[in-house]
C-alpha cells in the first residue's frame, strides 16, 4: 500500500538505553521527554484505539508512534485527538442536562433525604468560571460572561445552584477518567504489537544545588557534593523511570500552560554507603547528558533529589575584594560631582574553585546554587554562611562564588577633589580609600574603581600601581596588615575627545 505522510513532529532524541517501561530525560526549561512501552492489540486495517493515563501537559503535536518488535506491522497514525478533559462532577451534570438526577440534601438540623431534580443548565465551563469579568483582547477591554452556574428544576420550584450533592447511578464506560490520547491507526496485519510513545510534556524541570563544607581550621578546602533535584507537575506519575538530565540551554518554544495549584513534598534519597554509583555523565550534542545509575518513581506534585557528584580535598581561593559601585550605572557625560558617591564600607569575600580533575572536580556542573558551610570547632557541626548561583560551567573553568560580607575587614571612599571643565572637555576626580583589618592575620584586599564619567581616563597619580581590567575599570591589590590599616590614594583624568 503506499506509505502516507507523517505529519507529526520529531523529537530528535534516542530511546532509553536501558530499555524499560517508562524513560524520562528532563530539561532545565520546564518540559520533558517521556517514553513509554506499550502493547497495541490491533486488527488489520483500521483501528480505534485510546491511551489513558497520560500527562496532564502533553504537547500532541510532538507524539511519536514507533514499532519496538521485531515484526514489522506497518503501523500509522490516521489521527489523533488529545483529551485532557477527565471525568469531574460538572463533567457528568452537562451529561444530565435535561434528564432527572438525584440529591442528597442535608436540612439545617443536619437531617439527610434525597430528592431528584431536573438539570437545567449544568453551569460546566472549561475554565470552572460562571460568574462575569472583563478581559483583554484585540487592544481593547471585553466584557465575558461565563456559564452562569447551574440551574435545577425541584418539585417546590426552579432552584439556582445545586440543592445538594448529586448521585450518579453509574459511569459511562467510554468516560474520560485520565488525560488520554485517542487514535486511529492503521495495521497492515493483526496481532499485539510493541511499541514506544514518546512526547513532550511541560511541568517538568530540574536543577542542581551544591554543597561545600570548609573543615574547622579556617581554611578553604571543601567536601564538594552536589544534588539533582527533579520537580514533576506535569499531573502524571512515572513509575521505575529510567532517568536521564539534559544539562544546557536547549531552545524551545514553550506553549503557554495553564497550570493549577499543587501542592508539594521534597523526598531526599536514602542515605547510603560512598561507593555508591554515581550519574554517568557525557556530551550530548551541544549540551551534557546525565544518566541516573538506578531508576527511580517520579510522583506528580513531588520533588526528589538525588546526589550526583561527590568530591573530597576540593580547594578554594578566597578574595576579599572592595567594589563600591559594584550595582552603580553610572551615564557618560554626568557633571553632577555628588553623582556615583556613596558609604559603602563592606568588603566583599569571593571565593574561586577551579573545576578540574587536579582540584577534585573536573566534571561539567549544571548552573544550580552553591551553598556554603563551615564546621564548628567546638561541636563539630556545620554551620550554613551563605550561598551563591551559578551558571553552567564547562570543565577546567572557574567557579566564583559570593560569600556576603567580612565580618572583620571595613572600608572608606572619599572623594577629595573634583574640577570639570567643559569647555575643555575635561575633567578630574580624586579619591582616598581607606581599608582596615581587624582580624589577627595581614589579608589582601582587591579594590575596584569604576571610571565612568567618560569613555577616555588616565590615573595620573596613585599611590599603589593599578590594573586596568576592563574599558571602565581599574583594580589595585593592597595587603593590609593585622590590626591595621591601607589607604589607597588616586586621581583620574577623563577627557572627551
Amino acid at each position: 500500500m503506499m506509505r502516507r505522510a507523517i505529519w507529526l513532529a520529531v523529537l530528535a532524541t534516542a530511546a532509553a538505553a536501558h530499555g524499560g517501561d517508562v524513560a524520562v530525560t528532563v530539561y532545565n526549561g520546564n518540559f520533558a521527554c517521556v517514553r513509554e512501552a506499550r502493547e497495541l492489540d490491533l486488527q488489520q486495517g483500521e483501528n480505534a484505539m485510546r491511551l489513558t493515563d497520560m500527562s496532564g501537559q502533553l504537547e500532541p503535536d510532538s507524539v511519536i508512534l514507533r514499532e519496538t518488535g521485531g515484526e514489522a506491522f506497518g503501523v500509522e497514525i490516521l489521527e489523533q485527538r488529545y483529551v485532557n478533559e477527565p471525568l469531574t462532577q460538572d463533567l457528568m451534570l452537562r451529561e444530565m442536562e435535561g434528564k432527572e438526577v438525584r440529591f442528597r440534601v442535608t436540612e439545617k438540623d443536619g437531617s439527610v433525604h434525597e430528592e431528584p431534580g431536573t438539570v437545567i443548565r449544568s453551569g460546566w465551563s472549561p475554565d470552572g468560571f460562571t460568574g462575569t469579568r472583563m478581559v483583554y483582547r484585540n487592544g481593547r477591554e471585553q466584557l465575558v460572561h461565563g456559564s452562569g452556574g447551574p440551574i435545577v428544576k425541584m418539585a417546590d420550584g426552579v432552584r439556582f445552584g445545586l440543592p445538594g450533592q448529586p448521585l450518579f447511578d453509574g459511569v459511562d464506560a467510554t468516560a474520560f477518567l485520565k488525560p488520554s490520547l485517542e487514535w486511529r491507526l492503521w495495521s497492515d496485519k493483526a496481532g499485539k504489537v510493541p511499541v514506544e510513545v514518546a512526547y513532550l510534556t511541560g511541568g517538568m524541570t530540574w536543577e542542581a544545588t551544591y554543597n561545600l563544607i570548609a573543615p574547622e581550621d579556617g581554611g578553604d578546602e571543601f567536601s564538594f557534593s552536589g544534588w539533582v533535584g527533579i520537580r514533576n507537575d506535569s499531573g502524571k506519575d512515572y513509575p521505575d523511570a529510567d532517568i536521564k538530565l539534559i544539562a544546557g540551554d536547549v531552545n524551545k518554544v514553550m506553549p503557554a500552560l495553564r497550570r493549577e495549584p499543587m501542592m508539594a513534598y521534597a523526598e531526599a534519597s536514602d542515605s547510603v554507603m560512598r561507593q555508591k554509583a554515581m550519574p554517568e555523565e557525557r556530551a550530548f550534542d551541544e549540551f551534557h547528558l546525565y544518566t541516573m545509575p538506578r531508576r527511580s518513581t517520579l510522583k506528580s506534585g513531588e520533588l526528589k533529589q538525588i546526589e550526583f557528584l561527590r568530591a573530597e580535598g576540593v580547594k578554594g581561593e578566597r578574595k576579599y575584594v572592595y567594589e563600591p559601585l559594584r550595582d552603580w550605572r553610572g551615564r557618560h557625560g554626568n557633571s553632577d560631582r555628588a553623582a556615583g558617591l556613596n558609604d559603602e564600607k563592606k568588603v566583599a569575600v569571593r571565593i574561586e574553585i577551579r573545576n578540574s580533575e587536579t582540584n577534585g572536580i573536573g566534571v561539567p556542573l549544571p548552573k544550580g546554587k552553591m551553598r556554603l558551610y563551615r564546621r564548628d570547632a567546638k561541636d563539630g557541626r556545620s554551620e550554613f554562611t551563605g550561598e551563591s548561583a551559578i551558571d553552567h560551567t564547562p570543565k577546567d573553568e572557574t567557579v566564583r562564588l559570593d560569600g556576603g560580607y567580612a565580618f572583620d575587614l571595613a572600608a572608606e571612599r572619599t572623594q577629595t577633589g573634583f574640577e570639570i571643565n567643559l569647555a575643555a572637555r575635561r575633567a578630574a576626580e580624586r579619591f582616598e580609600i581607606k581599608v582596615r583589618n581587624h582580624k589577627d592575620a595581614a589579608v589582601a584586599v582587591r579594590v575596584v574603581e569604576h571610571l565612568w564619567r567618560w569613555a577616555n581616563w588616565e590615573i595620573n597619580e596613585e599611590s599603589a600601581p593599578h590594573e586596568k581590567t576592563a574599558s571602565d575599570r581599574a583594580e589595585w591589590n593592597l595587603e593590609i596588615p593585622a590590626g591595621g590599616e591601607t589607604v589607597l590614594a588616586y586621581s583620574v583624568v577623563y577627557t572627551l575627545d
